[in-house]
């Protein structure tokens, strides 16, 4: 199921153009993955929370939850060495961002960042999909 899921993801992750968004959108969109990240690296639950979008915050209810997750299951991301921006696809309300990460463990993988726009026009994160572990690492 989940595999089906990510196929599909990725199936519409590659059905939009990579320049149908503005240049702002891209900025304020990498802003809220590096202000997330920096929050996971001074272990601010609270902080990292926030970037989350309404969808994320019911899913876990507490930013206590919601990093515990992270910890666990996004061991790169929580704890990155180095991160790079890719493409980004958008696709009506909501844009897809690949992202790279090295962990401090030495685990390297590609992420997908639902991003979804806030009716204040910014963007919070709807959700992270782990792609692929990157080769040769």
């Amino acid at each position: 199921m989940r595999k089906a899921f990510l196929a599909a993801l990725l199936a519409l992750f590659w059905t939009f153009p990579a320049s149908a968004q503005s240049e702002a959108d891209r900025a304020a969109i990498r802003s809220v993955i590096e202000r997330q990240v920096e929050a996971f690296r001074r272990h601010d639950g609270t902080g990292a929370f926030a970037f989350a979008a309404d969808g994320i915050k019911a899913m876990f209810g507490t930013p206590e939850r919601f990093m515990e997750m992270v910890r666990q299951g996004y061991g790169a991301i929580y704890a990155p060495r180095h991160f790079a921006f890719g493409e980004a696809r958008a696709e009506a309300e909501r844009v897809l961002q690949i992202v790279e990460f090295d962990g401090l463990d030495g685990s390297a993988i590609a992420a997908m960042y639902e991003m979804e726009r806030q009716p204040d026009g910014g963007f919070k994160i709807a959700g992270v999909y782990l792609l692929r572990r990157r080769p040769g690492v």
